[in-house]
């Protein structure tokens, strides 16, 4: 494990793939952090209702020694509360509706700044060359395709995205190596998008993959990947997901290539001007 990774991130990023009894045991800590340096680990497996052995496999699964490490690593990062998952409830909405703002936050948070120049650059370079960038998704993600898309056009890039798993297998297999795949999922384990990368990667095409997990298949294929947070839960405590944090990403990256050639300005005022028209 990378020490310079929040642990809380991590044991997030890694939710929905985790087995019962580890989920059980990860949201005794989301839910309070903080009280779990204090606990022994029979403690923390009562609370969980598991066995001490399944908290030692839970350590072993996040690639810990031990539970003494998580507990350290929680250590570290108790002075961060604020980013903490924060539950939701319509028992006092203003209380929610600050809990909401808060989750919100640390996910964009927690996205942008382990971002460096380092890692941003070239990436940024891959999309001013690219002849036509696809940008791929699939379910609840895609409008952040969609999204990514449109800010590409408005300034000067051909980019493409389609909901359609079939016509967007269709357009990676056009694809050469002058273009560029940004590929797009939570998990970071869709068959789908792992079989257009592997089609990108026969033609040479360069990846770009963004997910909430550095160990996931996507991101391991990919040859560039930003890490996105998550810190939202919504109906049920094992479905997470971040469509703000990358659209974040994306809006970063607009921003950043206008920064680079503010002329690309004027191609959004074209852009706008033409479709002022459908306006009232």
């Amino acid at each position: 494990m990378n020490f310079n990774t929040d642990i809380i991130d991590k044991i997030n990023s890694h939710l929905p793939s985790m087995s019962e009894s580890d989920q059980k045991i990860a949201n005794v800590i989301l839910n309070n952090p903080q009280a779990i340096v204090n606990y022994t680990i029979t403690e923390l497996a009562n609370k969980a209702a598991v066995s001490t052995a399944s908290v030692s496999r839970f350590c072993k699964n996040l690639d810990l020694v031990g539970f003494h490490q998580l507990k350290i690593l929680l250590a570290q990062t108790d002075s961060k509360r604020d980013d903490y998952f924060k539950e939701v409830s319509l028992d006092d909405f203003s209380a929610s509706l600050n809990k909401i703002s808060a989750n919100k936050v640390a996910e964009i948070r927690h996205t942008l700044l382990p971002l460096d120049s380092k890692k941003i650059l070239p990436i940024l370079e891959l999309i001013k060359k690219a002849r036509l960038i696809q940008i791929s998704a699939e379910g609840a993600t895609f409008p952040v395709a969609e999204d990514a898309a449109y800010k590409f056009n408005q300034i000067g890039f051909l980019a493409i995205a389609t909901a359609s798993y079939e016509t967007a297998l269709a357009q990676t297999i056009n694809l050469s190596e002058a273009d560029l795949l940004i590929a797009i999922s939570n998990s970071g384990e869709s068959r789908e998008l792992l079989s257009q990368i592997t089609i990108a990667h026969q033609k040479h095409v360069p990846v770009l993959a963004l997910t909430n997990r550095q160990d996931s298949p996507i991101a391991l294929d990919a040859d560039f990947h930003i890490k996105t947070a998550v810190r939202q839960r919504v109906l049920e405590s094992q479905y997470y997901f971040s469509r703000l944090a990358a659209l974040s990403v994306i809006e970063v990256l607009f921003l950043l290539l206008i920064a680079d050639d503010p002329k690309r300005l004027a191609k959004i005022e074209f852009h706008e001007q033409l479709v002022a028209q459908k306006k009232i």
